[in-house]
């Protein structure tokens, strides 16, 4: 492919890539709801509409300066993004979104740069940068999917599918460019274009790096009952059966039955009940460590057999109900009740 396209393509894409436009990777709303065939198209709009990832690519494309150099390289971004993409969402890993963001921006600097210098002798030692930044672009696409909130059942074959629409996105994408290039090197006749076009990449990076980092820094932070995107709050209509006393102990594990009864004696005393299901065995630990520890005071929790959220935390109100687990949003939750005059009240 003729190195003087890309140069031109990479220039246009860079130009109209700056932040935010190329870092607003502009999917809302709850995934919970859809169907595993649902989840290709949310891949392909969340690739299409991160433009960040598409302009590494490009920056790739630029500087293999031929067809089979930039298939290899474009593979193993792949397998590098899609590795992380899998196993963090279905081990629930969370990396702040900015900082991922941040190192996205950085990665179109480094191929900028490399691109500007000139093509490397030796291609392993940049195969394995590109196989690295792979694996930090898949924990940014990790990230934003499980803020969409994420099904608890049938999770695998839904983040496969994502996978599936990100790669879709990423082909749609880059035979846009390549048309567009083509389109461009008919109007610009100059062989210093993609020279300039790798400055354009350097150029969109730094600039989004600062933004981030600005706006990281001075943007205001959030309210203490603002929870993450898949828990909400509702006026309490659970029950439990049952007189009861206060529970033997403050948290029950999975292989336990958890004593309702005793929950519910104590729901009316001010306490908070957290009723949780499908953890795995690190996430049981961190609530273990939660309500057992200095900040669970007045706190009890066990499984909930059936129950279709990851986590139910209920005082004597109001219901906070999380699709996945989120420590820090029943943190916020239980601050908010433990602090609120009418747990005390509810002590009677």
């Amino acid at each position: 492919m003729c190195r003087k396209v890309i140069g031109a393509l990479a220039l246009v894409v860079a130009m109209v890539g700056m932040p935010g436009q190329s870092l607003a990777h502009g999917i809302t709303g709850s995934a919970a709801g859809k169907n595993t065939w649902e989840f290709i198209p949310l891949g392909i709009e969340h690739m299409l509409l991160g433009w960040d990832h598409l302009l590494f690519i490009a920056g790739i494309v630029l500087l293999a300066g031929e067809l089979k150099r930039a298939a290899k390289l474009i593979s193993v971004f792949v397998v590098g993004h899609s590795t992380t993409l899998i196993i963090a969402t279905l081990a629930g890993w969370k990396l702040s979104a900015t900082l991922v963001d941040v190192v996205i921006a950085l990665s179109l600097v480094f191929v900028g740069v490399v691109g500007w210098i000139g093509r490397p002798q030796k291609w392993r030692w940049f195969a394995a940068s590109v196989l690295g930044f792979g694996l930090v672009h898949g924990l940014g696409l990790s990230t934003r999917l499980q803020d969409l909130g994420l099904p608890e059942s049938g999770l695998l074959w839904r983040v496969i599918a994502f996978n599936v629409g990100v790669e879709i996105g990423q082909l749609i994408g880059i035979v846009i460019m390549v048309v567009l290039g083509r389109v461009f090197a008919r109007l610009i006749k100059w062989d210093k274009a993609p020279k300039l076009a790798n400055g354009g990449l350097v150029a969109a990076g730094i600039v989004a790096a600062i933004v981030l980092s600005v706006l990281s820094v001075f943007a205001p932070a959030p309210p203490a009952d603002a929870y993450a995107a898949g828990c909400s709050v509702k006026t309490r209509t659970e029950t439990f059966k049952g007189e009861g006393n206060h529970p033997p102990k403050d948290f029950y594990e999975p292989s336990e039955t958890a004593p309702e009864s005793d929950f519910g004696h104590v729901a009316g005393d001010g306490y908070l009940v957290v009723q949780y299901s499908g953890l795995s065995e690190a996430q049981v630990g961190q609530l273990r460590t939660f309500i057992t520890g200095p900040d669970g005071q007045k706190v009890v929790g066990g499984l909930k057999q059936g129950q279709a959220e990851q986590i139910k935390a209920i005082n004597a109100y109001d219901t906070m109900s999380c699709e996945k687990f989120d420590l820090e949003s029943l943190k916020k939750f239980a601050d908010k009740w433990l602090t609120d005059p009418r747990s005390k009240s509810a002590e009677g």
